[in-house]
């Protein structure tokens, strides 16, 4: 909703980009209840929130929420929130998701940071929901977490309890109606919903519900959605009650983290693809897609949560649940959050990234020697693996490029050609630590490879003598279908060349990857499960033929 001074009848529509007859800047997305449905206590909402920026006179008005109301019409994609230009050959991020409960305190401001330190998951849109017991209050929008959120934002929602979410659309469109936390208002509660990952059997999920084309638009919305119907089905019954029916039907990936008037509640899919971890904060609780979260909240480290647990937290303490079938439970945690994905500061199975991503490069030393001048990095991700293997090697480590850091990670546009032209944007080479010099550049892997045909250019451009490619990860040669988005088989370079081919595609005058078996013992976690379909073709999990990112929407015309 955009705040302004509205009159009695005034359209509030999230589309525009002035509110009412005061022509008035937009300041603030809120969502109360549903369609032209108040929720209970709404008035009292959008004074507190709204009222530090404009006046509301009458709030009586269709109120816009997170999904659209049935058999609506609308389902443009509104395009994406930025244009920065692409240029990691990196696979683009999952999701970000946090939640906290801590008691007599508020936390918007604690999500915040949390959403922040989880920015590099994704940079599409932003959103938090707070609770203060009686009534939860949305907020989201397109683009990074400090464009979102201000102080006057934050001010306005109180309570001790909430979710958060950063988006990369992995499926459903780039657009506002996909952001996240998804919220539900129904007549005897309301949740909502953050969720990290990508559903397998959205479609047959949909059509078996008898949902029509454009009720839901992601596999976020599909699963509030299952909930929410069971939830008006039974009543009397809970929304743990829901998620002990309803989550059994779900495959894939999930990771969520869900909020109620009093309680949050964390889910992780029996396969466990994208990470959740459980934290201490000052008598609460917290839960984030990663642990740096955590710390910059000043919570304390407790555990990851299981595949196939569900974690309930509320005013009596904590519950675990494991409402899948044994035979699901099959841990498959994803190995490009080692390689790529997570924060280099991240532990997982136990093991921080950093030391993690430099024995990817001391192995990836002893397998693939070379003579050269300099190891440099491709940054940021590549930047431990290639201090590996310089100091495996004893060739000098040095650095090549300079990393725009006011970009941060932008392959949000989906065009190949953005892609291409932001490599200079994002990327300088330093001429006097390249010229002449015969290079070892490491990079974390190669998905299409314009993007790395881009940065060898630029080298040998810079006057670089030669450029031998060093791949922290084996080729990835399979798409994945478990919360990333890296395209067609037919977009994988690794699919359709060998590595000789790819070699003289990107101009390289040599290259190599890292194999399979060195990467999971670099991460030496003896025991562990991992998900290697991207490398490796085999799906922990069926994937049907039909499934892409729009198939809601191609569903819904």
């Amino acid at each position: 909703m955009f705040a302004g001074d509205f009159d009695a009848g005034d359209d509030i529509n999230p589309e525009r980009s002035t509110a009412g007859r005061s022509g008035r800047d937009t300041v603030l997305p809120i969502m109360v209840g549903q369609g032209d449905r108040l929720a209970p206590g709404g008035q009292r909402q959008l004074r507190d929130a709204l009222g530090r920026i404009g006046t509301v006179r009458d709030i009586r008005v269709d109120v816009q929420v997170d999904h659209r109301a049935q058999g609506s019409p609308d389902n443009r994609s509104h395009g994406p929130p930025c244009d920065n230009g692409p240029v990691s050959e990196s696979p683009r991020e999952a999701c970000g998701v946090f939640g906290v409960y801590a008691p007599g305190r508020s936390v918007a401001h604690l999500v915040y940071d949390g959403l922040y330190a989880l920015q590099h998951r994704g940079q599409e849109s932003a959103g938090m929901a707070v609770s203060d017991g009686n009534e939860i209050v949305v907020v989201k929008d397109m683009g990074l977490v400090t464009n979102v959120f201000n102080e006057y934002k934050l001010a306005g929602l109180e309570g001790d309890l909430a979710c958060g979410h950063t988006r990369y659309s992995t499926s459903g469109s780039s657009s506002w109606h996909n952001a996240q936390p998804v919220y539900r208002s129904l007549t005897s509660t309301s949740f909502a919903l953050g969720h990290n990952g990508n559903l397998t059997n959205t479609e047959p999920l949909a059509r078996e519900a008898g949902m029509l084309p454009g009720v839901v638009t992601s596999d976020s919305d599909l699963i509030a959605e299952l909930l929410a119907r069971y939830l008006e089905a039974t009543p009397g019954t809970t929304l743990t009650d829901a998620l002990e029916v309803v989550l059994p039907r779900l495959e894939g990936a999930f990771s969520l983290v869900i909020i109620d008037q009093d309680q949050l509640i964390g889910v992780r899919d029996p396969n466990g693809f994208r990470p959740l971890c459980l934290g201490w904060v000052d008598g609460g609780m917290v839960l984030a897609s990663e642990t740096p979260a955590l710390d910059i909240v000043g919570a304390h480290f407790v555990r990851e949560l299981d595949p196939g647990e569900v974690l309930v937290i509320d005013p009596t303490g904590q519950q675990s649940l494991h409402p899948f079938p044994t035979d699901r439970v099959n841990p498959s945690l994803c190995l490009f959050e080692f390689v790529y994905l997570a924060r280099p500061d991240s532990r997982l199975y136990g093991r921080e990234l950093h030391g993690v991503r430099q024995r990817l490069g001391e192995l990836l030393a002893d397998q693939s020697p070379v003579a050269a001048d300099m190891v440099m990095g491709v940054p940021d991700s590549a930047i431990p693996a290639a201090e590996g293997y310089a100091r495996r090697s004893g060739i000098p480590y040095g650095q090549g490029l300079v990393k725009n850091r006011y970009i941060g990670r932008t392959f949000i546009a989906p065009d190949q050609r953005t892609r291409d032209q932001g490599v200079r944007r994002k990327l300088n080479p330093l001429r006097s630590s390249i010229e002449g010099k015969r290079l070892v550049v490491v990079d974390d892997s190669i998905v299409r490879g314009t993007t790395t045909r881009a940065v060898v250019r630029m080298l040998r451009d810079t006057g670089a003598a030669e450029v031998h490619l060093r791949i922290s990860s084996p080729p990835y040669r399979w798409p994945c279908f478990y919360g990333l988005d890296t395209g067609t088989r037919a977009e994988l370079i690794a699919a359709n060349m060998e590595v000789g081919e790819i070699c003289e595609y990107v101009n390289a005058d040599s290259l190599a990857y890292l194999s399979l078996e060195s990467l999971i013992a670099a991460i030496d976690a003896p025991g562990a499960g991992f998900c290697t379909a991207c490398l490796t073709g085999k799906y922990p999990v069926e994937v049907p033929i039909t499934l892409s990112k729009g198939v809601l929407e191609r569903a819904g015309g």
